[in-house]
């Protein structure tokens, strides 16, 4: 028996639309993850990009256990001596909700340019609008 390598002409790519209202951050994360490197798919290839395109929508409305909103602190270094920013999961999602799921799907891919590939296919949007009806996406239920 031979193992099935995908070929860039045999890799279909879906559009899902994901609505995040009321679903934690984590467990979406890992599905969105999941659904993008294309391991849901029988024709998974692990150097290939045989994922998906994947829209989230209604970022705002995310939700984390515990005391994650004050405890959990995202990091980030401007590139001068001491200038290491800090900040905590509430200000991110009063200021830029999308950031928190692309920051935690983001960890969840590959740390290669294959990784960065897939990231690109990740669209993630606060409120219920998103620019991609022409692309027709199912509703995607995590």
């Amino acid at each position: 028996m031979k193992t099935y390598t995908a070929k860039p002409q045999d890799i279909r790519r879906e559009w899902f639309l994901v609505d995040a209202k009321d679903k934690i951050l984590g467990r979406l994360a890992t599905g969105v993850a999941h659904r993008l490197r294309g391991k849901h798919k029988p024709t998974f290839t692990p150097n290939m990009d045989t994922g998906d395109h994947i829209i989230v929508v209604n970022a705002e409305k995310i939700k984390v256990t515990g005391k994650k909103l004050d405890d959990k602190i995202y990091y980030r270094f401007t590139g001068y001596i001491g200038n290491l920013k800090s900040t905590n999961l509430r200000k991110i999602l009063d200021t830029h909700p999308e950031r928190a799921i692309e920051h935690a799907v983001k960890g969840m891919l590959p740390k290669n340019p294959l990784g960065r590939v897939m990231y690109r296919k990740l669209h993630v949007y606060a409120g219920p609008d998103h620019p991609h009806t022409a692309q027709q996406p199912s509703t995607l239920e995590l």
